[in-house]
């Protein structure tokens, strides 16, 4: 089907516009919007609690069996656990990127119920439970009492009781943590009268066990012909504290029984006392909500607000709810932004175009072209799966310079017509089509071939190229059709030629300014060719031009600061802070709330909440975190109340504090890899070594990479003098007394450690009945001489049988990879990338580490780390399918390499430009280098298509280099312009996504203006030599091809 049909048929040709327009739109609302594509691995959390258990116990009897037993699961990529003094006992599986994750969920189950049978019956009892989460905060909310009418214990339980099952039941909604407890009935022993009836804790567990139960009671008259039936109902569990205070534990002489009331306290408490909350001075209940590995996370949130807004009309007077965190916040921002640029990317390049062709009509034909092709690749990424997110949309931003490039072709070649004489636009849009129908369509293949194997990258990266340069290839593909529909069959309809039918000029505006236009264009194209003269007459000048141009490319490739993404001002800033060892949470709360009232005055926060007990980087009494909820972007574009400059400020005010150690930083810019920004790693203990010598490996490691200059911030709360006691039994005591070590120790642990002994149903739940001695009898080490364990039909004080011992040790104990590891954050210098920091990492582990020790990155990190080498592989493969297509499009071996050779010229100005301006070589300026291979190829390919046509015809290869020259300037420079004022308002964005913003436009910016220079002087040359070259290697075929001229010559 030629151009021709089109033209003959203008409506078929608005119809198939219009056509992709409405399919666009259609697709606009329907696609999911997202910050990133999906590229974070699927994770499985696994969890469990070993009451009263410390971390070695945790970590050998509950950590190491789930461990082997989940260890090489189908595509896992690696595995980190934590036991914790508390108990807890948490693995975290990460699989490999694109694994299902419900089939990982599934598979990680079975695993973990295979080792079921080797862990204590304790740690079953409390159930070993497997979410499918990811690894990354989504929302972070709060309900607190602003006029404190209701305490933390309650706000905890109202939360967990009318908020969290209702967040758990929306899809996308992996886990809802809650940093609070559960109503609990607690059972607080009092060891003095437990003593007097000699009473130890299990007499106390075995009376819930035998009279705290459910029974199935039958029913009268069943069976029978009987006329009525009646149903049996036992009372069943016990509900309130007072049922349970009136436990029978035993019968007293004289007919009297003696009661659990009389030898405890029962109360409704809490399940555990970890936790501390607050929000901006009052009480509060916080929660953390994770997300399914493949949801969307823009819509998911979408849904919990639209549930939080239900539950708000539903809660009682004095109760507010609170978003301390939401990932869409920074979503939406950054998205409104870049549609902001979008717009005003459009309006620039119109004006550029208007510029060049002097003409409204003829500029409202590229315009449409815009449009179409712009809200046309909707619907294609709808089709492919793909969502509209930064990547995509920056590609759409820069293909606004690009999809425009047809359009003024064929509006120039209609205009060319006419200044030759054409006075019908049908003949002159018929004839221009039929010279520049093969440049369009192989120029604009050339381009989207770029993109091909670049969508085939595996791994996160590969991701991002393939969102990116798909969507691009596909608007430069609708650029094509319309260039074959749209715009030739309007240039018939719309456009007029410059002189009327006596060739004369028309005299108005619109002619004086093309007159004088182009006065000043034929000047520099003069100068212009003579430029091209000099390059063609000294070689030497073409070819060390060359020459500098890649050893410089090569040299900035090499000292350009690496980075996956740049990092944002997310809109929060986390604050991890420790105390010392030993530290309980009350004196740790005091001094968060100390902390807290210093930060709440820092300008450009909006909300600030504590939480003592729990920070991001382990669990503790001495840990703690705060949560700094800032003020929108708008708010603060003072540079003193960025996120950078608060966490500065947040610095200074913790030097005040001495008890206080602290790290803050900013969530990641890709979500799904852990809570933080910077790196993470984990240093490894392959022999199992001493824990104590771990510590010191570590501390070394810490110390060298701190006196590093591409390091700001390295941290690690790993701690082994936390104050703990060995505790000891007397064997033969115990053999003496006729009882046994596992009593002793059972004794210990029901009064000291609290032990989950039966259940109780209440507001509709059910919640778990907890016993252990009453707080003011377990305060010190002497306590044991009032604690009494049964010898026989005697009562003797712990004291005789066990032996304590004054220790130190570690809050937390972690693992990565089945090996001992020790956790280290931190942050890369001001001035310096995170490729930097890794680097420096690698090079200081070389150094410091021993034999036997190890690292290994986490989170970003480790994505990072495999990931900033791609530069290389990415521009090699590219320049190769471009030199194949170009071979098959010449049939020659040699002229492809006039438009490779040119192309480093503009890698040279991307890297050029991201060293002037501190910029890093990371995933925005790949991709931005991605789109320069093409575009300079396809710009390119306008000279030698000409030259080589001028060729055939019989030209000089003087004269048909220099004419290609100097008729493609114009269409080259049009091209160049629209696409560097499509990119200057990512250049200088300064809101919200700024640093991703400039990276790409920055370094796509400098490789066209400098590759448009060099292609401009340079492609003249390199084809004369080229050309040479081929007909020197392949005479006869050159020589057929003269004749052939020479005969059609003749024969018209």
């Amino acid at each position: 089907m030629k151009v021709k049909y089109f033209i003959d048929r203008p409506i078929l040709s608005i119809v198939i516009s219009v056509g992709i327009v409405l399919m666009g739109i259609l697709a606009l609302f329907a696609l999911p919007v997202e910050q990133f594509p999906n590229i974070a691995p699927p994770t499985i959390q696994v969890f469990t609690n070993y009451p009263g258990a410390n971390a070695e116990a945790v970590q050998k009897s509950v950590i190491v069996p789930l461990e082997e037993a989940i260890n090489g699961v189908e595509d896992m990529n690696y595995i980190t656990s934590t036991a914790s003094n508390t108990g807890d006992a948490t693995l975290i599986v990460y699989f490999k990127q694109g694994a299902d994750p419900d089939m990982a969920a599934v598979n990680v189950q079975n695993r973990v119920s295979t080792a079921l049978s080797l862990l204590p019956a304790e740690v079953t009892r409390m159930g070993v439970t497997t979410y499918k989460q990811q690894n990354a905060e989504l929302k972070t909310l709060a309900i607190y009492s602003p006029d404190d009418r209701y305490d933390e214990q309650f706000l905890n339980n109202y939360l967990k009781i009318n908020i969290e099952p209702r967040l758990k039941r929306i899809a996308g909604v992996g886990n809802v943590m809650p940093l609070g407890s559960n109503y609990s009935m607690r059972i607080w022993l009092k060891p003095d009268k437990m003593a007097q009836y000699k009473l130890i804790p299990s007499d106390i567990t075995a009376v819930l066990e035998r009279q705290n139960i459910e029974a199935a009671t039958g029913a009268f008259g069943e069976n029978h012909d009987n006329t009525y039936q009646y149903t049996m109902k036992y009372r069943g569990r016990f509900s309130t504290p007072e049922e349970f205070g009136n436990l029978v534990v035993r019968s007293l002489p004289g007919g009297e029984v003696l009661r659990l009331k009389e030898v405890a306290d029962v109360e409704l408490g809490d399940e555990t006392y970890n936790y501390i909350s607050s929000l901006d001075g009052h009480n509060t209940a916080m929660a953390i909500v994770y997300q399914t590995a493949g949801s969307n996370a823009s819509q998911v949130i979408a849904d919990i607000d639209r549930t939080l807004e239900e539950l708000a009309e539903e809660m009682p007077q004095g109760m507010e709810i609170v978003t301390l965190n939401d990932a869409n916040l920074f979503l939406n921002a950054s998205i409104h932004e870049v549609i902001l640029t979008l717009v005003i990317a459009i309006i620039l390049v119109v004006l550029v175009v208007y510029f060049f062709l002097q003409d409204i009509r003829s500029t409202l034909i590229p315009t449409i072209s815009i449009f179409v092709s712009i809200i046309g690749t909707f619907a294609f990424i709808y089709i492919a799966g793909f969502s509209i997110n930064l990547l995509t949309l920056f590609a759409l931003v820069l293909a606004i310079g690009t999809v425009v490039d047809d359009a003024i072709v064929v509006v120039e070649a209609v205009q060319a017509r006419f200044n030759a004489g054409y006075q019908s636009s049908y003949l002159a849009t018929n004839d221009a089509m039929r010279g520049i129908s093969s440049a369009i369509l192989t120029s604009s293949l050339i381009f989207m071939a770029v993109f091909i194997p670049v969508a085939m990258m595996s791994g996160s990266s590969g991701m991002f190229y393939a969102q990116f340069g798909i969507t691009m290839a596909v608007a430069v593909g609708l650029s094509v059709i319309n260039a074959f529909t749209i715009s030739p069959a309007l240039c018939a309809l719309m456009l007029k030629p410059y002189m009327d039918e006596n060739g004369n000029e028309k005299n108005n505006f619109a002619a004086r300014f093309r007159k004088g236009y182009n006065a000043v264009f034929d000047t520099m194209t003069n100068k212009y060719v003579r430029g091209v003269a000099l390059f063609i007459r000294k070689k030497w000048l073409m070819w060390s031009t060359l020459a500098v141009s890649l050893i410089l490319l090569a040299v900035l490739v090499r000292n350009t600061k690496t980075g996956l993404v740049p990092q944002e001002d997310m809109g929060i800033v986390y604050v991890s802070v420790s105390t010392r060892p030993g530290t309980s949470l009350q004196r740790n709360a005091e001094i968060m709330e100390q902390l807290n009232k210093g930060i709440s005055m820092i300008p450009g926060i909006r909300h600030c909440s504590h939480t003592s007990g729990f920070s991001f980087f382990g669990s503790g009494p001495s840990m703690g975190m705060l949560i700094l909820t800032l003020q929108p972007w708008e708010e603060r574009t003072d540079p003193s109340m960025s996120s950078e400059a608060i966490m500065g400020m947040v610095y200074g005010l913790a030097s005040e504090i001495p008890e206080a150690s602290v790290f803050s930083f900013e969530p990641p810019v890709i979500p799904g890899y852990g809570m933080g920004s910077g790196f993470e790693l984990y240093v490894q203990d392959k022999r199992g070594g001493d824990i104590n010598e771990f510590k010191n490996v570590t501390d070394n490691f810490v110390a060298a990479l701190s006196q590093r200059p591409e390091i700001g911030e390295v941290y690690s709360t790993f701690e082994i003098n936390y104050p703990q006691y060995w505790v000891d039994i007397d064997a033969a005591q115990c053999e003496q007394a006729g009882v046994s070590p596992n009593e002793i120790l059972e004794t210990l642990s029901g009064y000291y450690g609290g032990n989950y002994v039966s259940n109780f149903n209440r507001f509709s739940k059910l919640y778990r009945v907890m016993i252990q001695a009453e707080p003011s009898s377990r305060v010190t080490p002497e306590s044991l001489d009032h604690i009494y364990v049964r010898t026989g039909e005697d009562m003797a004080p712990l004291s005789q049988f066990v032996k304590l011992t004054k220790t130190n040790g570690a809050q937390d104990l972690s693992r990565f990879n089945l090996y001992n590891a020790i956790a280290v954050n931190g942050m890369p210098a001001e001035g310096y990338s995170s490729g930097d920091a890794l680097k420096a990492i690698h090079e200081t582990a070389a150094q410091v580490l021993p034999r036997n020790y190890g690292y290994e990155f986490g989170g970003l990190a480790r994505e990072e780390s495999t990931t900033t080498n791609n530069v290389v592989i990415v521009f090699v493969v590219c320049l190769t399918l471009i030199y194949l297509i170009l071979c098959g499009l010449y049939e020659s071996l040699f002229i492809p390499f006039a438009v490779i050779l040119a192309v480093p010229c503009g890698l040279l100005g991307s890297f050029l430009f991201a060293q002037l301006f501190g910029l890093e070589n990371n995933i925005y300026l790949q991709t931005g280098i991605i789109m320069l291979i093409g575009l300079l190829s396809k710009t390119a390919i306008l000279i030698t298509e000409y030259a080589v046509e001028k060729r055939k015809e019989g030209m000089s290869l003087t004269g048909a280099a220099m004419g290609a020259a100097k008729e493609r300037l114009r269409p080259i420079l049009m091209t160049a312009l629209t696409m560097i004022f499509g990119l200057l308002p990512l250049i200088f964005s300064n809101g919200v996504g700024a640093n991703g913003c400039r990276s790409l436009a920055t370094g796509a910016t400098g490789g066209m203006l400098i590759g448009t220079l060099a292609l401009l002087f340079l492609v003249p040359g390199l084809f004369i030599f080229f050309q040479y070259l081929q007909e020197k290697v392949f005479p006869a075929k050159t020589s057929c091809r003269h004749t052939e001229i020479k005969n059609k010559i003749v024969t018209e």
